[in-house]
């Protein structure tokens, strides 16, 4: 009850990132039971299926970091005296967040429930009902119980992953991240895995070689390649802020210089993620289209795409939005001082371009090895 209050009494930008939370459990859900109806009409075909949910795992580790931008920025993460008398101090925080992200995630489950039972045709009464029944296997019965347990994915995932970056974030920084190597060999191993599983193609073309089938039959080792890279690229972003801001800030500096370069190095672990798992749905964009695959991603592809897309691109707006609050006195305090407002944009014209420096040629290279790691 507490937490539906707190949810109630936020302001609408809070409310705004609670809705978008929902609304991405709710893509995710309706993948899972696309997934699900899919395994049900056709038993026999048990490889397409298992592929099918290995697919759902992107869209669901997106909603999983947007549910912890978003648990970090909403105001019932800052201390507050009143909690803390009522006996929810900092070890109870994430609790407390938990159950409110829980609460969007299930809101978000319900709505595609109702979603796709209306579209298969199995709820009347409504406008477009059984539109889809033909791509949702409308013809085949759906697992209750099943149907339920994959709906209850995406809340638990989200509440879990929220809890843990709240009790997370109350650590001490370390002076550096140290993800960086790790993320360099999960990114090899990907490559060597999803080069070592595509299949063997025989001629060449523009010196590459083409896909050796559509990605609803690609080998389990070049999707799980793909993941590792993802995972990968994501892992390296903290690391690439930071060394970003220390670039930023050698060679005698100036103070626009300085202080853009200490804010990169000190948000870095922050902001690093979000960053990284952007530029990794721009990178899986630019592979898709370089391998033929873009325009043939239908519907569950698109609303997979969306997903990621919405989750990511959140997260970022989330990170930097609560990054911007918490330098507000900072700000204010510069300002006093006599710094102008000028100065103050140049400061974020220059973090925004040394991370866009690093990057961008990171989203070209990271399609390139999503690209060789389909190819032979």
């Amino acid at each position: 009850m507490l937490a539906l209050r707190l949810a109630r009494g936020s302001d609408p930008a809070a409310l705004a990132r609670r809705l978008l939370l929902a609304s991405a459990a709710a893509g995710v859900g309706f993948l899972l039971l696309s997934a699900l109806a899919r395994a049900a009409a056709h038993p026999e075909d048990g490889r397409l299926a298992g592929l099918r949910l290995l697919w759902c795992l992107v869209p669901l580790a997106a909603t999983a970091q947007l549910a912890v931008a978003v648990a970090r920025a909403d105001p019932t993460a800052r201390p507050r005296s009143g909690l803390d008398s009522a006996g929810l101090g900092p070890a109870r925080t994430p609790v407390l967040a938990a159950i409110s992200t829980a609460v969007a995630g299930l809101l978000g489950s319900a709505l595609a429930l109702l979603l796709f039972l209306h579209l298969r045709g199995d709820l009347s009464g409504l406008p477009f009902d059984g539109a889809a029944t033909g791509p949702l296997n409308g013809g085949g019965s759906l697992p209750l119980g099943a149907a339920l347990t994959l709906l209850a994915v995406a809340p638990a995932t989200a509440a879990g992953a929220s809890a843990l970056g709240l009790r997370g974030a109350t650590v001490t920084a370390m002076p550096a991240p140290a993800g960086l190597p790790w993320g360099t060999a999960l990114i090899a191993g990907g490559l060597a895995l999803g080069t070592l599983a595509g299949e063997p193609t025989a001629e060449a073309a523009d010196g590459w070689l083409p896909l050796p089938a559509p990605l609803d039959t690609m080998p389990f080792g070049v999707v799980g390649g793909w993941l590792l890279i993802a995972a990968g690229v994501v892992l390296t972003g903290p690391g690439l802020v930071y060394l970003a801001g220390q670039a930023l800030a050698a060679y005698q500096p100036g103070a626009l210089r300085l202080l853009a370069g200490r804010g990169l190095t000190e948000e870095a672990r922050r902001l690093g993620r979000p960053v990284a798992a952007l530029t990794v749905t721009v990178a899986a964009t630019l592979a898709a289209g370089d391998l033929g695959a873009l325009g043939d991603f239908g519907l569950f592809g698109s609303l997979g795409l969306a997903v990621v897309a919405a989750g990511t691109l959140g997260s970022v707006l989330t990170v930097a939005e609560q990054i911007r609050v918490e330098r507000r006195p900072a700000t204010t305090a510069l300002t006093r001082v006599g710094t102008g407002r000028r100065a103050l944009r140049l400061v974020v014209a220059a973090r925004c371009a040394a991370l866009a420096a690093v990057f961008g040629p990171l989203a070209w290279l990271t399609a390139e090895l999503l690209t060789l790691a389909a190819r032979r």
